[in-house]
């Protein structure tokens, strides 16, 4: 008889384990939900050399935001944002984050700014399980494999320097293709995308130079392309290196194509460049902020222009911040979708239903539990008195 009161002393033990397992378990993916808030936490760079990229985002974010607490919130809840400064560094990205998580116990994490900081963060999140929404990065290491807790948006750098390759090889008969990129996993993701779509042509690059993040140091890699006499150049780095670089090649007399991915900010990029007369494209991930009446498709960006107006009126429309106003609408579409009673997985099945819907951006979004990638289209912007106009290839 002794012995079957140990089991069951045993078994009660066990079952009371489990049970606080589970309780601990719902209990963190409450958190950061109340009766009347819900808590977002960011880490984004909101000054030095990739601070436009950052405070911008942001203010995309909170006119949206902004706007829906307004009108009431979300199932009667606030949404609150709370965004730490990393610079663009990763290991102050690695100790915001931490903050976020454990002393303000966020329950998302939202518009992380640049590859070489939100990869960093990525064992906290699998630690954690807590979602990240809207990243502006297109970094593949972030899409492959699959990772339950991250939701994109955008999108990747492969598809934008795909789309990019072929408009150069096709459309504008170039073969001779050099790289220029920023030494880090942003680069690194920047520069095989563009081995991969030259391999089908029997392409390389003909040359590739780089630069260190946080510095202007640009001149080594333009003499490698230089010398190499390369007729475009892809350019995977941020507003200040890539302009002095296009800078310095004008001063040289060297004219090849400039390309550049979305992350270089391309409005920040124009201003820096002034009405310099060259052949320069930006790939983006959303349409042009400011659109005519007639564009129905776009009413979204109008929208934008709009919130953005009232809630920051001293910043200009632009690229940056119409992505971070994207990632806000789908961070509310999914709290809307997972109803009052809210959890980090609930999130997550909520956000992974959306089909096909219609944000205003000529460009529909989707999610399913197979592909945690919303956006799919590439725009193509080109140099034109001063501002990136899209031309739609």
């Amino acid at each position: 008889m002794k012995k079957y009161v140990i089991l069951w002393v045993l078994a009660v033990m066990v079952l009371a384990c489990g049970n606080s397992n589970e309780n601990q378990t719902s209990t963190t993916q409450s958190l950061g939900i109340t009766d009347n808030e819900i808590l977002v936490g960011s880490s984004l760079a909101l000054g030095g050399h990739a601070g436009y990229l950052g405070t911008q985002t942001l203010h995309g974010a909170m006119a949206y935001i902004n706007h829906v607490n307004q009108q009431g919130g979300i199932h009667g809840r606030r949404i609150r944002v709370i965004a730490y400064d990393d610079g663009y560094d990763p290991p102050r990205c690695v100790t915001n984050t931490q903050r976020l998580i454990v002393q303000d116990k966020v329950f998302t994490l939202f518009c992380y700014v640049g590859t070489p900081t939100t990869v960093k963060i990525l064992p906290l999140v699998e630690e954690a399980r807590i979602p990240v929404v809207g990243m502006f990065t297109g970094a593949n290491a972030l899409r492959e494999p699959l990772n339950r807790y991250l939701i994109n948006v955008r999108a990747s750098y492969y598809q934008e320097t795909g789309a990019a390759v072929k408009h150069l090889v096709e459309a504008m008969k170039l073969k001779k293709i050099a790289v220029f990129y920023q030494y880090d996993a942003y680069g690194f993701d920047g520069l095989k995308g563009t081995e991969i779509a030259l391999r089908p042509y029997g392409l390389v690059p003909v040359a590739t130079g780089t630069y260190i993040r946080g510095t202007l140091d640009v001149d080594g890699g333009l003499q490698k392309i230089m010398d190499a006499q390369a007729e475009a150049v892809v350019m995977i780095g941020t507003y200040e290196p890539c302009a002095k670089f296009i800078r310095l090649a004008k001063e040289k007399h060297f004219s090849p194509v400039f390309y550049n991915v979305s992350f270089v900010g391309a409005d920040e990029l124009a201003r820096l460049l002034g009405q310099i007369d060259e052949k320069i494209i930006v790939t983006q991930v959303v349409p042009p902020p400011e659109v005519s009446d007639s564009n129905k498709e776009l009413w979204g960006a109008r929208e934008y222009v709009a919130l953005l107006k009232q809630y920051y009126p001293s910043d200009r429309p632009n690229f940056v911040s119409l992505e971070g106003y994207i990632n806000a609408k789908v961070l509310v579409e999914g709290l809307e979708r997972a109803g009052r009673e809210l959890n980090r997985e609930k999130f997550i099945n909520a956000i992974e239903s959306i089909q096909k819907l219609d944000l205003g951006i000529a460009n529909l979004l989707s999610f399913s539990p197979r592909d945690h990638q919303g956006l799919e289209r590439v725009y193509f912007t080109h140099l034109q008195d001063g501002k990136f106009v899209w031309r739609n290839h």
